[in-house]
């Protein structure tokens, strides 16, 4: 049996979050799975070890407009999929399964403008496969490095965000950092990219660049067994949390921007810092990020890292 699945959203915590369920087809169905997702999801990088995907196709550019469509029909038509579970509400997607000729056709209901991107998926997918399905993320990697120094705390910190009001000020997390260094010895592994180049160089003067390790010229593949090792995260909202989530790492998330309902809450392995006023309401627009108590993230660093 060859089956699709259609997880069109941008970012590195949707496919995370979505993970579970993608699983859960493959189990229901022992088969593996054909994904179809954006490159900016980085699912070639988070889910080459997985069994359960076989075959990742990338929705890029020229899959967009009319001219997409047909062309899109067209690849998913010569790999004569049975079976298709599109999680959105897209006729469009609707549409280009049926021109495909794929029989089976299971989808969000159409055309519904607003959804929490967990209890979507969880509904849809329980329906489907008739038992529980857990929110809890479980990233499968080959490479398990464990040469970490054992005298250390390694702290995974998310200085990086995808947009600046998502993001606490690096002199925070220095401050954050060299009060977590006084109690404990700690190697700091710098999540972030060539974008965040300023920041990162910031930090590790601060340091005397002893004991920092920056991800900016790492692939997400790379950082992946990292992260793996690493005692916990503490950090924005960003998809390296959701990556240390699904690795199976505790995770300090600090939400400024987002919603915390729909990212903070979906696993055990999160305790989330929300602006001062915020009791499970941040979401886009709160703009919070200068009401993030810096003595909450000290205490609850303190206890993650106990």
């Amino acid at each position: 049996m060859k089956i699709l699945i259609v997880q069109q959203r941008y970012g590195i915590g949707d496919m995370v979050i979505f993970l579970p369920y993608i699983q859960a087809i493959s189990k229901k169905f022992n088969s593996p799975v054909s994904l179809l997702a954006k490159e900016t999801s980085k699912a070639k990088d988070i889910l080459e070890d997985d069994s359960s995907i076989d075959e990742i196709i990338i929705l890029d550019k020229n899959k967009d407009g009319l001219s997409g469509f047909f062309k899109l029909k067209k690849e998913l038509k010569k790999r004569n999929f049975d079976k298709v579970f599109i999680f959105n509400s897209s006729l469009r997607y609707n549409l280009i399964a049926r021109f495909a000729g794929i029989k089976s056709i299971y989808q969000y209901p159409l055309f519904r403008s607003k959804d929490n991107i967990v209890h979507s998926a969880k509904n849809f997918i329980e329906d489907k496969v008739h038992q529980v399905v857990s929110t809890e993320p479980n990233l499968k990697i080959k490479n398990k490095d464990k040469n970490f120094d054992k005298n250390f705390k390694h702290i995974c910190l998310g200085i990086s965000a995808s947009g600046p009001t998502k993001r606490w000020a690096i002199d925070n997390y220095i401050k954050l950092c060299k009060e977590l260094a006084e109690k404990n010895k700690c190697k700091f592994y710098l999540a972030g990219g060539l974008n965040d180049a300023e920041l990162i160089n910031r930090f590790k003067n601060s340091f005397h660049n002893k004991n920092c390790i920056s991800f900016e010229k790492l692939s997400i593949k790379e950082t992946l067994p990292i992260i793996k090792n690493c005692n916990c995260y503490i950090g924005n909202d960003t998809g390296f949390m959701h990556l240390a989530v699904a690795l199976g790492i505790k995770s300090l998330a600090l939400f400024m921007d987002s919603p915390v309902k729909a990212y903070g809450k979906y696993s055990s392995r999160i305790k989330v810092v929300e602006p001062k006023g915020e009791n499970n309401t941040t979401t886009h627009n709160t703009l919070g990020k200068d009401k993030i108590s810096f003595e909450e993230v000290l205490s609850k660093a303190n206890e993650i890292l106990s």
